[in-house]
């Protein structure tokens, strides 16, 4: 009987860690506080005057249309 009890409260215990480590992740993921990615996710973008360098003055709608 210990050893079914012991189980069962590893497993509660288990089911209680799993689940504050998801609700961890998903808050570090989500959180607007994080802002060291915001240069890499701008990256992209940086160089669209150097795609087009003849280009410069005109809009990026403006090339979009044939």
């Amino acid at each position: 009987m210990a050893i079914e009890n012991l189980f069962d409260s590893a497993s509660s215990v288990m089911t209680v860690v799993s689940f504050t480590t998801f609700v961890g992740i998903l808050w570090w993921t989500f959180s607007r506080s994080n802002k060291d990615f915001d240069a890499a996710a701008n990256l992209p973008f940086a160089d669209e005057a150097l795609d087009y360098p003849a280009d410069a003055g005109v809009a990026k709608e403006e090339r979009s249309h044939v």
